[in-house]
């Protein structure tokens, strides 16, 4: 349950705190407010008892005074008076206990309660006669009415003083009990708000705590101390994710320090070897020079090995060694004139049969070309690296069948070279530093012809005269990329 607890978000925690302090609360004022309305309920019923003992001396005397009038005037309106104020009295005196009991002062009672019903008895009795006119009967029976009347009245009387001595005591006694229960309910309340206090304290200060251990290790690293130990991480909130956040940035500073001592050494250790190797610099320029081989040499050789395999019927390996001929040809030969698409796709073709020759034709080569647009001039070597740089970067770790596709198009005066591929895509990064002309990392010489995209991205904004000379498009890692060049409209 506590660990529960302490996963829960902080704006989860802190609102369980409140309802759980204030549900304890509520809970304390409802049984005080249950238990001062019982002893409220109690001090009234002291004197109910008094009440209705008034209320049943009033019907009494209604019945006495509705009868004499009756007998007085003998009218239909004094006769239901009398019923009326009969049945009030009647009702009243059902609530006494006629029974016999022990309860205090139930003798009385039951006294007033028999001598009521004589007395209803005696007054019909009475009313009869007046109606029948037997003046004799009539006398007898209201003498009679007339002193139970005063016996009940005295009854009553006594009764009601006896009863209010005693509910004077008991009031007396309850209202000292329930200023007693007031106080105990006043050091209830108190204690209840007390320990709520601490509670509080003590479940924000579980909270707190962790942000404050977190605070004084962000000042040390603040202050350059690195050496520190991780913080341990009590709980799954929003404190314990910024803790294990802070612990893995710590980690990471850490282990940067090590590998820029690490660099650092190692750099001191090639500078060591630069002021070694400094020396034997001119005899290895020297070497290079007279090891030279001169170009035409190479392309004589190729060709005298594609005549070879002509003659010996490997018409394979002719094709082959005749395209890598011409593929150092175009290098040097055209390597600083200016040249047409045409020309540069021509290479790129060469290029492409090389390299499938190479890797048992795992490239997918796929042209959309516009033939008007072949004579239009451009900077040459500018194709064939940007192709190189999406085998090498693009496709070549990727799984599946690699694809390179061209398209040739013109969008007003403007020509447009389009080279897409289907590889492993790149960030954004990547496309801002090839935009910016920043330097890629090195490629292996063994499978680059050694001109990088910064270069590219150079010749052709000094042939164009303009920096908008190119676009990178990639939806993402996993999702190909797309060179776009866009060139004047300029036949060759």
């Amino acid at each position: 349950m506590r660990t529960k607890f302490r996963n829960l978000p902080l704006q989860y925690k802190i609102t369980s705190i409140s309802l759980f302090l204030n549900m304890i609360v509520f809970a304390i004022n409802l049984i005080l407010l249950v238990s001062i309305n019982n002893m409220s309920g109690r001090i009234d019923s002291v004197y109910r008892a008094n009440l209705q003992l008034n209320e049943l001396q009033l019907a009494l005397n209604d019945v006495q005074e509705n009868m004499t009038e009756y007998l007085n005037v003998k009218t239909s309106d004094a006769l239901e008076d009398y019923y009326r104020s009969a049945q009030t009295y009647q009702n009243l005196i059902e609530d006494l206990d006629g029974k016999i009991t022990l309860k205090p002062f139930g003798r009385m009672e039951r006294s007033i309660y028999n001598m009521s019903e004589k007395y209803i008895e005696e007054i019909e009795q009475t009313i009869e006669a007046k109606r029948g006119r037997n003046v004799e009967k009539y006398r007898q029976r209201y003498e009679e009415a007339s002193d139970l009347y005063g016996y009940i009245n005295t009854y009553i009387n006594s009764l009601n003083n006896e009863q209010f001595k005693e509910n004077s005591v008991n009031y007396r006694e309850m209202i000292n009990a329930f200023r007693v229960f007031e106080t105990i309910g006043n050091v209830i309340l108190f204690t209840v708000i007390i320990s709520n206090a601490v509670l509080i304290l003590r479940l924000t200060a579980a909270i707190i705590q962790p942000l404050k251990s977190l605070t004084g290790m962000a000042s040390e690293v603040s202050n350059g101390n690195f050496d520190i130990k991780p913080l341990p991480v009590y709980s799954e909130d929003e404190i314990g994710v910024v803790t294990k956040t802070f612990n893995q940035m710590v980690v990471s500073i850490q282990n940067y320090i090590v590998r820029i001592r690490e660099s650092v050494k190692v750099e001191q250790q090639l500078k060591e070897k630069e002021l070694m190797m400094e020396a034997h610099l001119k005899d290895a320029q020297l070497k290079y020079l007279q090891a030279q081989i001169n170009p035409h040499f190479l392309f004589n050789t190729l060709n005298a090995g594609a005549q070879l395999a002509m003659m010996e019927g490997a018409d394979k390996t002719y094709e082959y060694v005749k395209i890598m001929a011409e593929f150092f040809r175009y290098n040097v030969k055209k390597g600083s004139e200016t040249v047409t698409i045409g020309e540069e796709l021509e290479l790129v073709d060469n290029y492409i049969y090389i390299l499938n020759v190479r890797f048992s034709g795992d490239i997918k080569y796929e042209k959309d070309i516009d033939k008007k647009l072949l004579g239009v001039e451009m900077p040459s070597m500018i194709l064939q690296p940007i192709v190189e740089n999406c085998v090498n970067h693009g496709i070549r770790d990727m799984l599946g069948e690699g694809k390179i596709k061209i398209s040739v198009y013109s969008i007003e005066n403007t020509a447009c070279i389009r080279v897409e591929d289907n590889g492993i895509g790149m960030s954004e990064e990547t496309i801002q530093n090839l935009m910016s002309g920043k330097p890629a990392e090195k490629d292996d010489k063994k499978s680059s012809t050694g001109i990088g995209m910064d270069n590219v991205m150079a010749r052709l904004k000094l042939f164009v005269g303009s920096d908008d000379v190119m676009s990178i498009e990639s939806e993402g890692e996993g999702k190909g990329s797309k060179f776009t060049i866009y060139l004047d409209m300029k036949e060759a």
